[in-house]
């Protein structure tokens, strides 16, 4: 988990396509429960094909298609969540974890001089339930944000669940309003009153005093893996079995490719994942703060610059293996906290990241915890023992 608030930064440098020699070797990585036989779904069939006609495809482009392709991807048309899908989040376990980082935002409003506007930005908000857990909060402390102008909004790429996120968080006797060919492909009132917004991309949400929240967001990004080898670093690919024509297997590029540039000089692992959109992200979250202030607290599986091979799938809440069935399981690689944080040098101020279960308890989610089993006298969850660290939660702030 990670904070950033304020801060000066160049865009990402971009590389330009190379053409790769079509000698590669193979290898595994990431290998899970594998089948006796191979599933041939939709996507495997779309990857052969792609495949064959372009060549092996990088982790990150694996990654992309398998997960947001518009036609087949498993995050478009699916509600994953819950015990009946493939993977359950903290929102969906208790409703403590939404009302703590509810109070989270409202500290950190007031500590950024309690703007005439607020701005409450989620990507990837899952069913909507942390985002409803989080307006319940701003209800019940409705005094406090009596003079702000509040309102949502969603950065939501998946149809299915941005239907389940507006029958969670808005009124039904207003209806929403739809345009698919529109930045704002839905909007309408959230059950106190509220306007909420959807967006397929951070772009297109408008620019203001603003709190961003994402949630088990950035471990689904595509990331592009790295092996060192006696000649330098090689690229983890994606190509065909040849041994089985339907079947996929890892293989590494022979030679240099163009996002090795995105890997530390100084790197001392023999095996890197990098994520190059969600330095992009980072960027683009980093000057709007710096431009019209705010905050943004990023909650992932993650490490600080420290793992290596990461990549995994899930499938019925059990490990899957990645290059089997695809298109049917969620792929995720954890978050390097490190590299996001280098993406924010110079623009704003970062702290993190620390373990989510400190977080919370800084927050005071043990007196929470007493009040709802009745173990204490009533207390309001505003009146948890608030932490004396400048940045609630975390600790020092420390600029990097």
């Amino acid at each position: 988990m990670s904070v950033f608030a304020r801060g000066g930064l160049g865009p990402l440098c971009a590389a330009a396509r190379a053409v790769i020699p079509c000698l590669w070797r193979g290898k595994y990585f990431s290998s899970g429960r594998e089948p006796a036989e191979t599933q041939v779904t939709p996507m495997l069939r779309h990857l052969i094909y792609k495949i064959k006609a372009t060549g092996p495809i990088t982790v990150a482009e694996y990654m992309k298609e398998v997960l947001t392709n518009p036609a087949k991807g498993y995050y478009v048309y699916r509600d994953m969540l819950g015990e009946k899908g493939d993977f359950i989040t903290s929102p969906e376990i208790s409703q403590i974890f939404g009302e703590l980082l509810g109070i989270w935002f409202i500290s950190e409003w007031m500590a950024t001089g309690k703007n005439a506007a607020f701005q409450l930005v989620e990507l990837g908000p899952g069913r909507g339930t942390l985002a409803g857990d989080i307006l319940r909060v701003f209800s019940q402390l409705g005094s406090v944000l009596k003079n702000c102008d509040i309102s949502i909004h969603l950065v939501e790429v998946s149809r299915k669940l941005s239907e389940i996120q507006a029958l969670t968080l808005t009124e039904e006797k207003i209806p929403l309003e739809r345009n698919a060919g529109s930045p704002v492909y839905m909007k309408g009132v959230t059950k106190s009153g509220i306007p909420i917004s959807w967006y397929r991309d951070l772009h297109d949400v408008p620019k203001g005093h603003s709190f961003y929240l994402a949630h088990e967001f950035f471990d689904v990004l595509p990331v592009h893996k790295f092996q060192k080898t006696p000649q330098g670093w090689r690229e983890v690919f994606i190509d065909i079995d040849p041994q089985v024509s339907d079947k996929l297997r890892f293989v590494l590029a022979p030679c240099v490719t163009p996002a090795e540039v995105f890997i530390q000089r100084d790197e001392m692992r023999d095996h890197v994942e990098v994520c190059p959109e969600a330095g992009i992200i980072i960027q683009e979250l980093s000057q709007r703060i710096a431009l019209t202030g705010g905050a943004a607290l990023i909650a992932d599986y993650g490490h600080d610059g420290t793992k290596t091979d990461t990549f995994r799938g899930f499938c019925g809440h059990k490990l899957h293996d990645v290059l089997t069935a695809p298109g049917t399981a969620d792929l995720t690689a954890d978050v390097d906290f490190s590299y996001l944080r280098r993406m924010a040098e110079g623009e704003v101020a970062s702290l993190g990241p620390i373990k989510q279960q400190t977080f919370l308890k800084n927050m005071g989610i043990d007196v929470r915890l007493k009040r709802l089993h009745g173990r204490s006298h009533p207390m309001n969850a505003c009146q948890s023992k608030p932490s004396v660290s400048p940045v609630a939660g975390f600790g020092e702030l420390a600029w990097r």
